[in-house]
């Protein structure tokens, strides 16, 4: 039996824990660090692992020679960004060094930033929710990447660019992930499309039946988390876009991979197993400020350079922001 979650007016005290912490103590906007600010914050570990290694061997007085090179392969390799990426960035810099004729290590830095920023460009592509109406976003990834979460980000973005919402708890495997949507969908004040238990596709044609009734602008379609190697589960996410195909023609409009940037390398492997099942459009990295691991978005570029939507780098709701790939270069350089 399907049910509509209809949040209820606010009332004089949050719904969570958490909520209440926030009520309790609200931030004036004007005095929280504006967004470069706290995206520098947030890659404060991956600038640690790779930023503080390269300023030490990009120091000055030293030369370029091939233990150089060498050196900066290992820092690379080991801050994530892959063996394949970092060799497309060495390639670069090498024919840099010998068209320019340039000498000095210091001189490295500036062109290994914008060589990281040439690597990152093509996965810059804000996401237009616009086109379609309702706009149907499926989001996939493995357990605990951050789906559920990203969801309720995702529409407190879109109502501040004046859309309607509606959430589907596609996740009927995890009452967990109902019940916190639920609370996502009070605090935005938006509709959830939800089932006690049962069949994930038939939750998110219900959603889209109630969109199209509505006149909602957006659909969040969250399905149950995975593992790539679980392959009856895999066949069973290919039905629910199955599902949404046929109730829209033309839709999902965007089937977004949501990463636990945590997982470093093993992002890469998820991104190659999720599209070839899906057709992935776009992905999300979330939890960047709680690793050392950003760097695993030169490996993503560098393997399956699918768009990269959002990147999250913290726990408020206004975390979530589109990616920027020279903005993202520069935090993690920044002193």
């Amino acid at each position: 039996m399907f049910s509509f979650f209809k949040p209820k007016p606010p009332a004089a005290e949050p719904a969570t824990p958490d909520a209440q912490a926030e009520a309790a103590a609200p931030q004036p906007a004007e005095k929280r660090p504006g967004w470069a600010q706290r995206l520098k914050q947030g890659l404060a570990k991956t600038r640690d692992k790779l930023g503080g290694q390269l300023s030490g061997l990009f120091g000055v007085g030293r030369k370029i020679d091939a233990e150089l090179f060498e050196e900066l392969e290992t820092i690379l390799i080991t801050a994530d960004i892959g063996v394949d990426a970092t060799h497309a960035l060495l390639d670069t810099l090498q024919k840099k060094v010998r068209r320019e004729g340039l000498t000095e290590a210091s001189d490295l830095q500036a062109a290994l930033k914008e060589a990281l920023v040439d690597l990152l460009t093509p996965l810059q592509a804000p996401l237009d929710v616009t086109p379609h109406k309702p706009f149907i976003l499926m989001l996939a990834g493995v357990n605990g990447a951050g789906k559920t979460t990203t969801i309720g980000k995702l529409a407190k973005l879109y109502q501040s660019q004046g859309l309607s919402v509606l959430l589907a708890a596609g996740d009927t495997f995890r009452a967990a992930a109902r019940e916190q949507l639920q609370v996502w969908g009070e605090r935005n004040n938006v509709t959830v499309v939800s089932q006690e238990k049962g069949d994930s596709a038939a939750v998110i044609f219900d959603a889209i039946q109630a969109a199209r009734a509505r006149n909602i602008d957006v659909v969040l379609a969250d399905t149950a988390g995975r593992l790539p190697t679980q392959l009856h589960l895999m066949e069973e996410i290919r039905k629910v876009k199955r599902v949404i195909e046929k109730t829209a023609p033309g839709a999902p409009h965007e089937v977004l991979l949501v990463l636990d940037a945590n997982t470093g390398q093993n992002a890469v492997a998820q991104v190659k197993a999720f599209d070839d099942a899906l057709g992935v459009t776009g992905l999300a990295l979330t939890k960047l400020d709680g690793t050392a691991k950003g760097g695993a978005i030169a490996a993503i570029a560098q393997a399956r350079p699918i768009p990269v939507r959002y990147i999250g780098v913290g726990e408020t709701v206004d975390d979530l922001r589109p990616f920027d790939a020279r903005e993202f270069v520069e935090a993690v350089f920044s002193a």
